[in-house]
């Protein structure tokens, strides 16, 4: 792992779904949302819970590409979001939701999409948080957050046994 981690925070299905529906209960007052946009991949999970949670049952998706695991890249677009999303408001009353904002390379390219879009990511670091509108937990720049979809179970050292760096 790239060595700017100093830090993780392991999240399970449980409290992911937890602070997804954190997030759904934080936007609750900020619609109504026409749409949600999920950025993929990280925010099609908690995409799909907050629109479950606040009734939005026009989903599209944006594809941006900026992470090998867990080292950050070039930002490459994959795929982009419908005109019809877009509309002629700068994507006014559309919500954009992605698992976390880490250095803000991927929001601007989505707020460029969508500059009247309200942000909100489960997730935020301070590089990044300025970016979003709503977040539901800041962890530290030097954390890796392990997202459930990443990780297996198997045995963990206790902390006092692990090397320290």
């Amino acid at each position: 792992m790239d060595e700017k981690w100093q830090k993780s925070f392991p999240v399970s299905w449980d409290q992911f779904h937890r602070d997804a529906r954190a997030l759904a209960w934080r936007l609750n007052g900020a619609g109504p949302f026409r749409a949600v946009v999920a950025v993929a991949r990280g925010g099609l999970v908690p995409a799909a819970v907050v629109a479950r949670e606040l009734g939005i049952r026009v989903i599209e998706t944006v594809g941006v590409a900026s992470y090998d695991y867990d080292k950050q890249g070039e930002i490459q677009v994959l795929k982009t979001i419908s005109a019809e999303i877009v509309g002629t408001d700068g994507g006014a009353a559309v919500l954009i939701v992605d698992d976390l904002v880490d250095t803000g390379a991927t929001a601007k390219v989505v707020r460029e999409m969508l500059p009247k879009a309200h942000f909100a990511t489960v997730y935020a670091k301070p590089a990044g948080r300025p970016l979003v509108d709503t977040f539901v937990t800041e962890v530290s720049q030097d954390t890796w957050i392990y997202l459930p979809w990443d990780m297996g179970l198997q045995f963990t050292p206790p902390i006092r046994d692990r090397a320290t760096g």
